[in-house]
């Protein structure tokens, strides 16, 4: 599915009007000015996958914060913006493909996976001492209830119902119903592609930065299949800043090479991260083939 169709960014005499006004104020930078217009890249035009492809400090991820900003897509993660990112976005455009981008739209970063990944440790941890608590509550309930209970106020039915479920349950299983299981049975790298697979949801536009952070190439695999069915089979489509040669395989994406300059379309085989892996591999073939 295709909703947005092209994207166009402020040249650098544009770049150069907005500029020569701020710089007696003395600013040391004027990030994100000059830095796409450095690498020629003034319009990006889309197709259900589109990859922006270079290495750290190529405006892979500029771009997409930009596009998410420009275009309002919820996000989870703070972005710090500079001074002047609101003015560069006001000089930015788009066109869209006959609709509005879908409501459900969202930028996913490297930092809402790390974030996810840490609050299901806290949740994990919080459960594991919830559960120790609720034992020495079972045993002392178990044990110093015989018969005797009354109840005077709001807080004993509260009490008489865990007394009532002590009664009725076997310790594991007041302990299960009141915390639980473990939520954190998972590793990083499967934690990180369910995140994944609950943020992308059918018929949405999904800004992705570095979605191979935390995978393993197994899951990066999984990671690139899950991607390919949903832009085929459940309407979506994906702009996605990466330097993972499995991402960068996916089948019929158009790839922005942003270590170019201007940066130009090119085929993911094309491209010099992937050809260093081709390269060391061809030459460590006869260790493979023993």
């Amino acid at each position: 599915m295709l909703y947005l169709k092209s994207f166009t960014f402020p040249t650098d005499g544009e770049e150069f009007d907005v500029i020569i006004n701020v710089k007696e104020k003395c600013y040391s930078s004027f990030y994100p000015f000059k830095i796409l217009s450095q690498r020629g890249i003034e319009k990006i035009d889309f197709e259900p996958v589109t990859i922006f492809y270079g290495s750290n400090g190529s405006g892979k991820t500029t771009a997409l914060n930009v596009i998410a900003e420009k275009l309002k897509l919820e996000r989870s993660s703070v972005y710090n913006k500079s001074s002047f990112f609101n003015d560069y976005v006001d000089l930015c455009g788009y066109t869209l493909k006959g609709m509005a981008i879908p409501a459900n739209s969202r930028i996913i970063t490297s930092d809402d996976v790390f974030d996810f990944m840490l609050n299901l440790r806290m949740l994990n941890e919080g459960i594991d001492t919830g559960r120790e608590e609720l034992f020495e509550e079972y045993r002392k309930i178990k044990s110093g209830d015989n018969g005797k209970f009354r109840l005077r106020s709001l807080d004993d039915f509260e009490k008489l119902k865990r007394i009532t479920s002590v009664r009725r349950n076997t310790q594991s299983m007041y302990v299960k119903k009141n915390v639980g299981v473990n939520v954190w049975e998972q590793s990083n790298g499967e934690s990180a592609f369910m995140y994944f697979a609950q943020k992308i949801e059918e018929n949405a536009l999904y800004l992705l930065d570095e979605p191979e952070n935390s995978l393993s190439p197994q899951k990066q695999m999984e990671l690139v299949r899950f991607l390919e069915d949903s832009a085929r089979f459940y309407g979506c489509q994906f702009i996605i800043a990466t330097h993972s040669p499995f991402v960068l395989s996916v089948k019929n994406a158009r790839i922005y090479d942003f270590d170019s300059c201007p940066a130009a379309v090119k085929r993911w085989t094309e491209l010099e991260n992937v050809r260093v892996y081709y390269n060391f591999f061809k030459q460590h073939r006869a260790d493979f083939e023993k």
